[in-house]
């Protein structure tokens, strides 16, 4: 009887595979990109019809299943809304419920992206007031593989106090303001592992056809337990998605690539890339400056925020929030105020991406730099104040690349740096340090972004 049983579970389980099968990102509850044409996709029998009706305009759509048992299609999506159904009909029929039309984002990176309620200031306030129907979580658990797949676990749930233990809070916190501001459904989708380089998260074959970034990847230092060879979070976690239509993504990530600092500028610009190039889409890329921390190696941290203003100066459609100030232990590489990290990622997309006034969202950064005399003049992008008697970590070098503490006077975005060391001023560097914590912000409390006016050879020993 035992072996009927057996037989007949397994012929059923054969069967139904002529069923319409989709990936669990695209299941009930999602919210789906607005005013778009997204993409639906999944399997079926070789040569099935299928017949899709979205309910927001009671528009039939119908697609053949390929030789391949592959199926995709394009629907149109309208401006935010919901909920709605889409229904599908085949061998089976699935109808996906409550859906919602909004803007969606991924969260991804590392453990400072990834960090939950467990630890975070102020969470223990936001849960019980955390539900939200119109914003809604798909979490995508840590996995890796040796090629791109095209699913991946997880499942969509509604915001409230028990999904959002188990989800960044960085993206909440993002998700939140956008939604309140917006006043649309958000959708948010966190992909990030915790002590995770920058090279797993890009295509294999992307990191071995370049020489430069191939040599640094064997150089990354990674803890016991996460994953190192190029390519494997990308393709189990990453690639999945790459079909779902998205607004943008945000990124914090970096710490695990201090030891190959040099090289980071180059690595996350071809990750940014061929991102988009897969989603075929020049999304809005945000990243977050890792925060001063007792790093290693002399100087590394300083070198990858370097690399990162680069990135977000120089390559089209990002953007990079600073959070120096957020900072009350360097020797802690998870600051606890998680919020306002989400904050000023979503207000810097409320500003950039949906352009919206009112919201303060850049730090001030250095724009020029004049000698005159013994006096160096940095000219910065917007008007500081010091917070404090004195403004600290500015240093002041000659030509001999000694630096010396200096001392600074401002007058809105001017500032005059100099030291008695230092009679023919060359360099200035302000926050170029792997601790370094100015008291130097704006007049809307954003603090200024580390800098240097050289391009001398770092010391890394």
């Amino acid at each position: 009887m035992r072996k009927i049983l057996t037989v007949a579970l397994l012929c059923a389980s054969l069967s139904s595979f002529g069923n319409i099968r989709l990936p669990n990102i695209l299941s009930s509850n999602m919210v789906l990109q607005q005013q778009s044409k997204v993409k639906l996709w999944g399997a079926a029998d070789p040569n099935e019809k299928i017949a899709i009706t979205t309910s927001w305009d009671n528009k039939a759509y119908e697609v053949i299943a390929t030789n391949n048992a592959r199926w995709e299609i394009l629907v149109e999506t309208p401006a935010a809304g919901g909920p709605f159904t889409i229904t599908l009909k085949g061998k089976n029929t699935i109808v996906l419920n409550n859906i919602l039309i909004g803007e969606v984002w991924v969260c991804s990176g590392q453990s400072n992206m990834e960090m939950n309620g467990m630890g975070v200031e102020g969470m223990k306030e936001e849960l019980p007031v955390s539900r939200n129907p119109n914003i809604r979580f798909f979490h995508i658990p840590k996995t890796t593989s040796l090629h791109p797949q095209d699913n991946c676990a997880g499942e969509w749930t509604i915001c409230d106090s028990s999904t959002l233990k188990s989800f960044s809070a960085v993206g909440y916190f993002f998700g939140k303001r956008l939604n309140s501001n917006l006043n649309i459904p958000i959708g948010l989708v966190n992909a990030s592992w915790g002590g995770t380089a920058a090279e797993i998260w890009t295509p294999d074959s992307i990191i071995n056809a370049d020489p430069v970034l191939k040599q640094a990847a064997t150089k990354i230092s990674i803890p016991g337990g996460r994953p190192y060879i190029p390519g494997y979070a990308f393709n189990g976690m990453i690639a999945p998605i790459t079909n779902y239509a998205i607004a943008g993504t945000i990124w914090y990530q970096g710490e695990n690539n201090t030891g190959t600092a040099k090289t980071y500028a180059k690595l996350l610009a071809t990750m940014i890339d061929s991102w988009r190039t897969l989603w075929q889409k020049d999304f809005p890329f945000y990243l977050v400056q890792i925060a001063p921390y007792k790093y290693g190696i002399k100087n590394s941290g300083a070198l990858l925020r370097e690399a990162e203003t680069q990135v977000a100066d120089h390559h089209p459609n990002t953007g990079m929030v600073v959070i120096t100030d957020l900072v009350a232990d360097t020797n802690n590489v998870h600051p606890t105020n998680k919020k306002d990290v989400g904050l000023r990622l979503a207000n810097l997309a409320l500003a950039e991406t949906y352009h919206k006034n009112g919201f303060a969202y850049k730090s001030p950064a250095f724009k020029s730099l004049n000698i005159k005399g013994n006096k160096a003049i940095v000219t910065l992008d917007s008007a500081v104040q010091v917070k404090g008697k004195t403004a600290t970590e500015f240093v002041i070098a000659g030509e001999d690349q000694v630096f010396y503490p200096a001392d600074v006077s401002i007058k809105n975005n001017t500032l005059t740096v100099s030291s008695k060391e230092v009679k023919t001023p060359v360099a200035v560097r302000f926050g170029f340090r792997n601790t370094a914590v100015g008291n130097v912000f704006s007049k809307e409390g954003l603090p200024l972004a580390p800098f240097r006016t050289d391009s001398w050879e770092v010391e890394m020993k």
